[in-house]
């Protein structure tokens, strides 16, 4: 069994064998947890000129929630709407795979950096998009690329729904700014 570090670089390197590893890993979760709260910290730390030390906790526990919002979507989207013959995982596989996904997201440490912190924030929640179609596709046993694309494109979508919802009834937008970890 690998390393949190060597996961955690495996999946930021978009391979697929990690991927394999962490779906099929049932004691992984801890890790992918851990994965999202540094993620998140990193993205707080980034952008604490803007948010300050309650916005870091905010994003970290917005994080964590909205891990298991898009794990769901992911699931429900994946398995009972847009299936493959062969697809077949759990709530677990996608919990695993996407806390890892989100392991390009320890890059947002530097949006501290005037200017070109933004940049590599952007970049760094790119990064996780493109993690997050990879956890998808292995999680999923997929074959199709493009079917993960569809499955993340789609539980955005209704994640931002959500997202406003629950922000508009709590009156914060935390959840929306710890979307990706």
């Amino acid at each position: 069994m690998a390393s949190l570090t060597d996961r955690m670089i495996g999946a930021a390197m978009l391979n697929v064998s990690t991927y394999e590893e962490v779906e099929a890993d049932t004691t992984a979760l801890g890790q992918a947890m851990t994965v999202v709260i540094v993620s998140s910290v990193a993205a707080g730390i980034g952008s604490i000129r803007s948010g300050g030390i309650t916005g870091l906790f905010v994003a970290a526990i917005a994080a964590l929630v909205g891990w298991f919002i898009w794990a769901g979507l992911s699931f429900v989207i994946g398995t009972k709407l847009l299936p493959e013959p062969q697809t077949q995982s759990d709530m677990g596989e996608l919990l695993r795979t996407l806390g890892f996904a989100t392991a390009p997201g320890v890059l947002r440490i530097f949006g501290i950096i005037p200017v070109l912190g933004t940049l590599i924030s952007i970049v760094a929640s790119l990064w996780m998009l493109a993690a997050m179609v990879v956890a998808v596709r292995q999680a999923l046993d997929y074959q199709s690329t493009g079917r993960a694309v569809a499955v993340c494109l789609v539980g955005f979508l209704v994640y931002m729904v959500i997202a406003a919802v629950v922000g508009g009834v709590i009156g914060g937008a935390g959840m929306l700014t710890g979307a990706f970890g």
